[in-house]
């Protein structure tokens, strides 16, 4: 059996609470997310509040390869949380992360500051009237264009991974989540437009985000509202055309 855990250097004090909650993690904690996957807690820790996310077991190869091939999934939302900070991106703050090892990974838990936000993405898609809809999609845009600038490709860019604050009124913060998924990377014109194919945009978002994105980054308008609706309607027809192939094997 071996064990790994990692404890920022702002947030060595809470080492033993933290570690007391893995042990006692079952019965401690509110639940905030409670999925066939992944399991999220919240507690109040020496007067901040942590968010825990337990990950699934992965399968006996897939732990295999977390163990001795690849970082796992604790592990490295860790360290691109910290790298997001440094790189001037939100996100909950990095606290720890724990991984518990015997032939694989068996066990793993990332730690984070609990953000008190206002709403995610998500209701931008869901309510068309959702109030300064339109400001909050142009900002989205341009906060998107500051992920490519700064070479971040945020694979599981979704709507449920952007948590939005307002700061003031017309100004938002946006903090990113689950972050398991990213490359550091310098990404080309259409990678970028590729990038806002998981926010499931409407006509009308389009029309609001492309161009917000061309005038930043350059570009014709035409040319980056035609590739951020190719990609986005393919990536629609594709979970789309599954979600029809499952119900006909029902």
């Amino acid at each position: 059996m071996k064990e790994t855990f990692i404890v920022h250097s702002q947030f060595l004090k809470h080492s033993d609470a933290l570690k007391q909650w893995i042990n006692r993690f079952e019965a401690e904690g509110e639940v905030v997310v409670k999925s066939d996957r992944n399991i999220i807690k919240k507690k109040e820790i020496k007067g901040v509040y942590v968010n825990a996310k337990k990950f699934k077991t992965p399968s006996f190869f897939q732990s295999w390869v977390y163990q001795y091939l690849r970082k796992g999934k604790a592990r490295r939302s860790f360290e691109y949380a910290s790298k997001l900070m440094d790189l001037g991106i939100k996100t909950p703050a990095p606290v720890a992360y724990f991984e518990r090892f015997s032939f694989g990974l068996k066990e793993s838990y990332y730690f984070s500051l609990h953000v008190d936000y206002d709403f995610d993405f998500r209701v931008l898609n869901h309510n068309p009237k959702w109030p300064h809809r339109i400001e909050i999609l142009e900002q989205m845009a341009a906060f998107t264009f500051q992920l490519h600038e700064r070479n971040i490709h945020f694979m599981d860019h979704s709507p449920g991974n952007t948590l939005i604050i307002e700061k003031e009124k017309g100004l938002y913060d946006f903090y990113l989540i689950d972050l398991n998924r990213i490359r550091f990377e310098k990404m080309s014109f259409h990678q970028r437009m590729k990038n806002f194919r998981r926010l499931w945009l409407s006509k009308t978002m389009i029309n609001i985000m492309a161009p917000v994105y061309a005038k930043v980054y350059g570009k014709p308008e035409t040319e980056t509202h035609q590739l951020m609706t190719y990609y986005s309607r393919k990536f629609q027809r594709k979970v789309n055309s599954k979600k029809v192939r499952k119900r006909k094997r029902k």
